[in-house]
């Protein structure tokens, strides 16, 4: 991903607010990420940011979800 590159993730489990803190918040602390949003309703995450597919993903499975296929 460049510095404007936004992607979306389907994040399966997120039910409540803390849930979407628990992935932001995770997701944040990778390099290159400028923002993320959580959204519980729809189940998306929305990162925007250069850094790499494989470390999102990787931080979303660490704060306990998972990525739809």
């Amino acid at each position: 991903m460049s510095t404007t590159d936004e992607k979306t993730y389907v994040v399966e489990g997120m039910t409540c607010g803390h849930c979407e803190l628990s992935v932001r918040d995770e997701v944040e602390e990778l390099r290159g990420v400028e923002s993320a949003q959580a959204d519980r309703t729809t189940g998306r995450l929305i990162v925007r940011g250069d850094v790499e597919d494989a470390a999102v993903r990787g931080a979303i499975e660490a704060a306990g979800y998972r990525v739809a296929a």
